[in-house]
């Protein structure tokens, strides 16, 4: 799931990433992704942090009381580490910075998704 307010920015992602295989929902704002993630949970989320309403932090709180083990990726612009660190705290593991190469975007998704893989393969 690519949650970003940034329409451009949310098609970019949204689209790479299915020109890459990966099946791909995408939302406008915090409480669209806490939604429709309760429908359907997402194996990764790619979160920009500073969104109108309930900005990153906030909607990293709510998913891991919801959501413990979701993997998170968030995007931030380069004067924005403190929200990295606050994220780090809540539990997302890879960060990217604006502006980012897709190649970049591509290996911190194959390795948030990485174990999810292997289980995967070893079932199937």
């Amino acid at each position: 799931m690519v949650i970003d307010d940034q329409p451009g920015v949310r098609r970019l992602i949204a689209e790479a990433l299915k020109q890459a295989g990966f099946n791909v929902t995408v939302a406008t704002d915090g409480q669209e992704a806490l939604g429709e993630i309760a429908l359907e949970e997402p194996s990764l989320v790619i979160l920009d942090m500073k969104m109108p309403g309930m900005n990153g932090v906030e909607f990293l709180q709510e998913l891991r009381r919801r959501f413990l083990a979701l993997p998170v990726i968030v995007i931030t612009a380069y004067n924005e580490l403190d929200l990295v660190e606050q994220a780090s705290k809540l539990g997302a593991s890879y960060y990217l910075q604006k502006p980012f190469d897709l190649d970049d975007l591509y290996h911190l998704v194959r390795q948030a998704l990485q174990p999810r893989y292997i289980s995967h393969q070893a079932v199937g």
